[in-house]
């Protein structure tokens, strides 16, 4: 095939993992670093998001763009600055990436862009929603409109754009998971909050086979929401843990206050809960999921 795809967060969980699935369909890869890296059989060029700096090369040599960078959303208490940093980290890097496409002689097929079920709002409860239903209001709808919003001007330049609402990806390289199985494997497992808010999951394999198959097949267009087929709650998640690990589950749930306490605005991330459809995936595309049920994708992940 040595088409090259350009890939931005290239490093991080999914772009570990999306990486060598690429590789296997005969793609050459290169990524956009703040610093000088030297990867094996990966070009690195660099960026400086702040300061609108971009290679001209990586865009002149890309065939594909993938856009996997953004400051982690739960990394960190949510202080104005650290909000700050989440908006724009999305934002600021997507837009730089349009004024290089528009400023630059490139031949870039397809633009998949990463998004996020926030789009929704961090609570949506039990609310059925699909790629069509109303963004929220609070702070995570904001950014992900916005983060959607830079990535039309992508789209703008006539480059078939791919906007991946993406769940909350389980894998053991970083995430929710290792988080809520630690306790689980000690003996120390319980549902957070009421422990009925939903939690629209996807397998990190299944979700690196999606950005494959939207990056190859051009029927792909606009915004599809990247979760499994049936959403979770959380205290069916965490009996599904303890069920695969072998472990008790005897703690009361773990009051929703005590959480507010420690994480601040952050605590939306876990005792809020979505109910997330992946109703264009599954009506208008191939795709078919390895991991379509909760048990087996925590089999394959935690034993």
């Amino acid at each position: 095939m040595n088409e090259t795809v350009l890939i931005t967060g290239g490093t991080g969980s999914i772009g570990r993992h999306l990486i060598p699935l690429l590789r296997q369909q005969g793609f050459q890869i290169s990524l956009l670093s703040r610093e000088r890296k030297s990867i094996p059989d990966v070009t690195v060029y660099q960026w400086d998001i702040k300061k609108g700096h971009i290679d001209p090369k990586a865009i002149q040599t890309a065939d594909h763009i993938i856009h996997l960078a953004g400051a982690g959303i739960a990394d960190e208490r949510w202080t104005d600055a650290r909000k700050d940093e989440i908006l724009t980290s999305r934002t600021q890097s997507t837009e730089l990436i349009a004024q290089a496409l528009a400023k630059n002689p490139h031949k870039v097929k397809s633009f998949i862009g990463a998004s996020a079920i926030g789009y929704y709002g961090g609570d949506t409860a039990d609310r059925p929603l699909i790629e069509t239903s109303q963004g929220g209001s609070d702070f995570l709808a904001q950014v992900v409109r916005a983060w959607e919003r830079s990535e039309d001007s992508v789209a703008a330049l006539g480059i078939r754009t791919v906007k991946l609402r993406t769940g909350v990806a389980l894998t053991m390289d970083g995430g929710a998971l290792p988080k809520l199985a630690q306790p689980v494997r000690l003996g120390a497992g319980a549902p957070i909050g009421s422990g009925q808010q939903y939690i629209s999951w996807i397998h990190i394999d299944d979700l690196c086979r999606m950005y494959c198959q939207a990056l190859t097949d051009e029927s792909w267009q606009g915004v599809y929401n990247a979760v499994a087929p049936n959403p979770a709650t959380n205290e069916s998640l965490t009996k599904a843990i303890a069920s695969v690990l072998h472990r008790p589950m005897i703690l009361p749930n773990i009051p929703a206050f005590v959480i507010k306490m420690m994480f601040g605005e952050l605590a939306i991330t876990v005792i809020g809960g979505n109910y997330v459809l992946n109703k264009r995936i599954t009506d208008e595309t191939t795709f078919r999921y390895k991991y379509a049920d909760l048990t087996n994708a925590l089999s394959d992940l935690l034993t």
